[in-house]
């Protein structure tokens, strides 16, 4: 433990977009409880700064879409020079690279080059257990510890070498409270016995608005056809959300009980029965609430034929599905990743799920068992802990 003569302990975060600037935030906010002598310092956003984090560089705006790739690139190699410099001239206890891998294996890097005595312990596991796994190498020279949000990522990593604990999921940490919570009176009202509300969620980036709206759409429209009560509010993440899924969707019809909800997305889950969803970590958050949903995500052909097919191994995508397999070997809710946009299987398995109430409540059970796991684990507690305890060996 430090003594009051000792310089203060500095953690460097490096979180690289939005979701991880949230997960950082919280993480922060938990350890000044517990120790206000830390520092925060690093790349981040806005919510690391409203923690008292003094960032040497904003990183959380999605320069790549504004700068295209070889932009983006270059920027990187300048925030690297900036971290070189502050390295050069500041000490470190311990550096906390926050998802993002492609951006956050070069920082590692310069941590080790410059402060090989710093810690570096990653927040989320990098994703290698599903595709490239050759980069467990890199993860096991870079990393003296990851804090993993899936209850079977440290069994995984122990046995390729790399220390690794479960530290729970902010999604499953906030889940009591968001169900607990009024809906809001202007979502919309069933009307009539037996409707069933539906949560669709895209995306929140628009190169994901782009690859999956118009599928999500085509297949609401088929499902509200077979099941006339069937009413859908998507989960936009900015209002101006709302015309690019017009235009995305401008040679198909908008049905009138199709809603868009900007901003609240935990509040239309607690308002919806069932969603659908593109694959990715908001598949945790429906599954916490427990609310069964069909997965999908649309990928290119080509992409997936010249390349997907021989990086990635898994062929189990959706994370609730990841973690039922790994329990005892069956999915849960009904998966199509890769998919290459038609739309017939998924407005199939939403007219099931939308139709049927004990498909629901099938599903519903399945989801139950996922979220075990997570119930005795609390994110913010588990994750200062294992940092904490890192910094003291």
């Amino acid at each position: 433990m430090p003594t009051p003569s000792d310089p203060p302990r500095t953690i460097f975060f490096a979180a690289f977009e939005p979701s991880g600037d949230v997960l950082a935030a919280r993480l922060i906010e938990e350890l000044k409880r517990r120790d206000p002598s830390l520092r925060f310092t690093g790349f981040g956003g806005p919510k690391m700064q409203a923690q008292g984090a003094e960032l040497i560089e904003v990183t959380t705006e999605h320069a790549a879409i504004a700068l295209g790739i070889f932009g983006e690139v270059q920027n990187h190699r300048r925030r690297l020079k900036v971290m070189d410099d502050y390295l050069a001239e500041h000490k470190i206890t311990a550096l906390v690279p926050v998802d993002s891998p492609a951006a956050n294996w070069s920082v590692c890097k310069r941590v080790r080059k410059h402060q090989p005595e710093a810690k570096i312990v990653h927040l989320v596991c990098p994703q290698i257990w599903g595709w490239a796994t050759w980069r467990v190498r890199r993860l096991r020279k870079l990393s003296d510890k990851v804090l993993c949000l899936l209850p079977f990522e440290p069994g995984w990593l122990d046995e390729r070498g790399v220390p690794g604990v479960f530290v729970g999921h902010p999604v499953f940490e906030d889940a009591p409270g968001v169900l607990d919570e009024p809906i809001a009176d202007d979502l919309p009202k069933p009307d009539g016995e037996g409707a069933v509300k539906l949560a669709l969620m895209p995306g929140s980036r628009p190169s994901e608005l782009k690859k999956n709206w118009h599928t999500m759409l085509t297949a609401f429209n088929a499902a509200q056809g077979e099941c006339p009560g069937l009413i859908g509010v998507v989960a936009a993440r900015r209002p101006s959300d709302e015309q690019v899924l017009r235009e995305i969707g401008r040679d198909l019809p908008w049905p009138e009980r199709l809603h868009v909800v900007a901003g609240r997305t935990p509040g239309v889950l607690r308002w919806a029965d069932i969603a659908m969803v593109k694959s990715g970590t908001s598949t945790l958050q429906v599954a916490s609430l427990g609310r069964p949903m069909v997965v999908f995500y649309n990928v290119s052909p080509t992409q997936w034929n010249l390349l997907g097919r021989w990086l990635i191994k898994t062929r189990t995508f959706a994370l609730p599905n990841v973690i039922s397999e790994w329990q005892d070997g069956r999915r849960v809710v009904p998966e199509s990743v890769p998919h290459f946009g038609d739309a017939e299987p998924i407005a199939h398995e939403l007219t099931r799920l939308a139709c049927d109430p004990e498909a629901r409540a099938h599903q519903l059970d399945r989801l139950e068992r996922v979220a075990e796991p997570f119930g005795t684990v609390v994110f913010k507690d588990a994750a200062a802990e294992a940092l904490l305890a890192e910094l003291s060996v």
